[in-house]
């Protein structure tokens, strides 16, 4: 493959990462507006489920997304999941109850299982270890451009068209994407990853013997904590905005919008600044774990903008703390990939993906729980903050090459 193509395909990664963050974005704009929470009558735990929907059902099938991937490759499974959920997005445009929606997330949620499974195990088998940082970093900036186009998107949509409009749009038009994958990519990362385990004589690993290492729980500990601070934000930055801080939905949007924009660049930074220091010779793991921990540190400076009263401090570090994470996105995932080589990465991906969305269903509706109960955005964000503290002391004291699983030898 040249290099050109191989860029291109990873950039094309990024590009499906990003209209499936669109595709969940959209929901949590349509949940900031008066107008559609009048019209189903929507209590905060309403919106606290309506948004932690997607992520339980996303969660429980990342391994058998992995699975699949592993399986049948990356081309066919992430094709078929691409169309489904652009569909079931553009059906929101048609709901009439809250548990229609409530249906459409679930589904969405079946349909988007493949996208992070099946982008790293491409990346794994196609990418060199020196250049995989970047690689990851482009393809997780996708995570974080989609909100960060798909808020002030979605707003727009919203404001100007109705939100029916804004769902159909959103859906339908995700599918041109299907043309350059079809046309680009080869259907040969099974044959890749048997050459990788004929040449290294190591077998795939057992579920049982990665879940037995302190390593392993390090990481899902790790990945936990980063995550439900990007899905509080993903899901309740721009209802925060309005309503603890005055700003209107247009603005909510728009500040979002920057937060992510700001976290996915120094994701694709990030990612390339790791590279270039391990190409130089410094050593895989401890650079891309001294990121991580960077960023982790960097993003628990949310608490500054929470305990603020000041409505520009809370926008500044709303930003700064995302941005800050984003030297972690690329490196914490090129992290495992270096610790736990060969084969099977696809179900290793869903383990720590899986990690990922439950976070992912517990911080909007915990989120929801904590504001109803407290009347305050402040209850929900100290719980952010703890939960970063936990990430950092997760990836300091477990996260170590020593603790790596170790493949049973051949019989």
């Amino acid at each position: 493959m040249s290099n050109r193509r191989r860029w291109t395909i990873v950039s094309l990664l990024c590009l499906g990462a990003i209209i499936a963050y669109v595709d969940r974005a959209n929901l949590s704009v349509a949940l900031a507006d008066k107008g559609f929470i009048k019209e189903f009558q929507l209590t905060n735990n309403d919106r606290g489920l309506l948004s932690s929907a997607f992520f339980w059902v996303y969660a429980l099938l990342q391994i058998p997304a992995g699975y699949m991937v592993d399986r049948f490759g990356v081309k066919v499974p992430f094709a078929l999941g691409l169309c489904a959920w652009s569909l079931v997005s553009a059906l929101g445009a048609a709901i009439t109850s809250v548990p229609q929606l409530l249906g459409l997330r679930v589904l969405l949620g079946v349909g988007e299982a493949v996208v992070t499974p099946g982008s790293l195990r491409w990346i794994r088998y196609h990418v060199e270890e020196r250049q995989r940082g970047l690689a990851v970093g482009i393809f997780m900036a996708g995570t974080k451009f989609g909100p960060a186009i798909g808020a002030p998107l979605a707003g727009f949509l919203l404001l100007h068209y109705g939100w029916r409009w804004m769902f159909l749009l959103l859906g339908v038009g995700g599918v041109l994407w299907l043309i350059p994958w079809l046309t680009l990519v080869k259907d040969d990362d099974r044959q890749l990853e048997a050459q990788l385990v004929k040449k290294t004589d190591a077998p795939p690993m057992a579920m049982a013997r990665l879940f037995s290492t302190r390593l392993l729980w390090g990481i899902l500990i790790g990945t936990f904590a980063y995550n439900y601070f990007v899905y509080f934000c993903m899901t309740w930055l721009p209802a925060y905005f309005s309503e603890s801080r005055g700003l209107s939905l247009a603005k909510s949007s728009v500040y979002t919008g920057f937060s992510f924009a700001g976290m996915a660049s120094v994701a694709i930074l990030g990612g390339l600044w790791a590279d270039s220091m391990i190409h130089r010779g410094a050593d895989p793991v401890r650079t891309r774990k001294f990121f991580t921990i960077a960023g982790l540190l960097i993003a628990s400076t949310e608490l500054i903008g929470a305990l603020s009263s000041s409505n520009e401090v809370a926008q500044v570090f709303a930003i700064v703390s995302l941005s800050g994470l984003g030297l972690a996105t690329a490196n914490y995932w090129a992290l495992t990939q270096t610790l736990m080589p060969g084969a099977a990465i696809g179900r290793i991906s869903g383990i720590q993906n899986c990690a990922a969305n439950v976070a992912g269903g517990l911080a909007p509706y915990a989120t929801g729980l904590l504001l109803h109960s407290t009347g305050s955005y402040r209850a929900p964000l100290y719980a952010v903050g703890a939960l970063l503290v936990a990430g950092v002391a997760a990836y300091v004291f477990m996260v170590k090459p020593e603790y790596a699983p170790k493949p049973a030898a051949p019989r």
